[in-house]
């Protein structure tokens, strides 16, 4: 059975991190007043979501390593989706646009370097199309999941392609912390990037599009992030920096989710972000945490307010802390989340940390095999919450611990039903 529901567009005025708590707007401020756009239905969903994400970034899942024959590639993907398959697991949601490259062959971006070693070079099929419909032939959703700016887990844009937009448009990028990332202050790489990540949703029979936790990076010390001049040339709007670049990446969010509408209606659109939105310390609206990231203020993306505003159909927050963490507690944090999308009919499925269990350098709690299990008992005491997505595909593989087993054997018993 699928829950239907509404989701309206108010188009009005608008991973482990070491960093300190930067302290922000008490409360968020306006920017310049938007366009008004139609509303539009809001996508349905699954009864329960239970998921897994299969990075590419790095060939973190999948593939194994760059340069493995096509038919070796295609044989890995479809052992994830089977894997899946047998835990009883109704959606994949895999990384299609890991460092401004792709998995298909798009007009905008080259060949992504995790397939072959070289970005750009043809690796001989088509992944994204491949995985469609072999997830879909399994009875399993394909989230094409896509990371809007970063372009390379490096500083030298002479590594990247010939071809690449970010050669072509040097102006466009910006060091820092060790990696590249466009720029999300310049309207042209906005529209750019959306460009890019919806010519797989125009292709491709996708379920969902899917953004993780990255939009203005993680804070480094010692850094800054040298926007000053698109600041100066478009923010003079705005009180601060700060709330110019939650404008920035609100406008993003907005703009993908009409588009979205725009070409496809049943195709969703959801937002896995760091699990901490705000501390209560820094805004009474906050969760009962001390995080030492919190997202509204270290990386300008206001989870909450897409929530609020409908503009996204699920919000998947990465809450990786064990039950009881003194920072960031499990329990405090699916409330906090539960709460916060209570009457907007968003979606609420919870990130888990699968690749903390049994983990050695991870607190008492992830070494005991029931932690996991024990997640999914504090959450089904939640209605707001639909599902979980367990990160990553080859933890679920391995499953050293046999966590995800108990997980299995404690709570999907019985495989769940999917829209197709």
């Amino acid at each position: 059975m699928r829950r239907m529901g509404r989701r309206s567009f108010v188009l009005g005025a608008a991973g482990t991190v070491a960093a300190l708590v930067t302290a922000g707007d008490a409360v968020a401020r306006p920017g310049p007043a938007a366009r008004p756009g139609p509303p539009a239905v809001r996508r349905a969903a699954a009864a329960e979501l239970r998921g897994v994400w299969i990075g590419t970034v790095g060939n973190l899942d999948w593939p194994s390593k760059a340069g493995l024959t096509a038919a070796a590639q295609q044989a890995e993907l479809v052992a994830h989706l089977d894997r899946a398959v047998e835990l009883r697991l109704n959606a994949v949601v895999l990384q299609v646009r890991p460092t401004a490259d792709a998995l298909w062959p798009s007009p905008h971006e080259p060949w992504a370097e995790c397939l072959t070693g070289t970005q750009g070079k043809d690796p001989g099929w088509d992944p994204l199309g491949t995985a469609v419909k072999e997830a879909h032939a399994r009875g399993l959703e394909l989230h094409a999941w896509f990371n809007p700016y970063r372009v390379a887990n490096h500083t030298d844009p002479a590594r990247l392609n010939a071809s690449h937009p970010a050669r072509v448009h040097p102006d466009w990028v910006l060091p820092y912390g060790g990696k590249l990332y466009y720029n999300p202050g310049l309207p042209e790489v906005r529209k750019f990037v959306q460009d890019a990540m919806l010519d797989a949703v125009g292709r491709y029979d996708v379920d969902a599009v899917h953004w993780d936790d990255y939009f203005y990076p993680y804070p480094v010390a010692g850094q800054t992030f040298d926007d000053d001049t698109a600041y100066a040339r478009h923010g003079s709007a705005f009180p601060n920096k700060a709330a110019w670049r939650r404008d920035n990446i609100d406008r993003l969010v907005r703009e993908t989710a009409e588009r979205i509408t725009g070409l496809k209606k049943d195709v969703r659109f959801g937002i896995s972000p760091f699990g901490v939105w705000r501390n209560a310390a820094t805004d009474p609206l906050g969760s009962d945490t001390r995080g030492g990231v919190q997202t509204y203020d270290d990386l300008h993306a206001d989870t909450r307010k897409w929530v609020k505003e409908g503009w996204i159909d699920y919000i998947a927050p990465q809450v990786y802390w064990e039950i009881g963490n003194a920072a960031a507690d499990y329990g405090k944090l699916v409330a906090w989340w539960d709460t916060t999308v209570r009457g907007t009919g968003v979606d609420l499925y919870i990130g888990e940390a699968l690749y903390k269990c049994g983990d050695p350098a991870q607190p008492a709690a992830w070494q005991d095999p029931a932690e996991l299990s024990r997640h999914l008992d504090l959450a089904d005491g939640h209605d707001g919450v639909d599902g979980h997505i367990f990160f990553s595909a080859k933890h679920a593989k391995t499953d050293p611990t046999g966590a995800l087993a108990r997980v299995v054997a404690d709570h999907y018993q019985v495989r769940a039903r999917t829209p197709r």
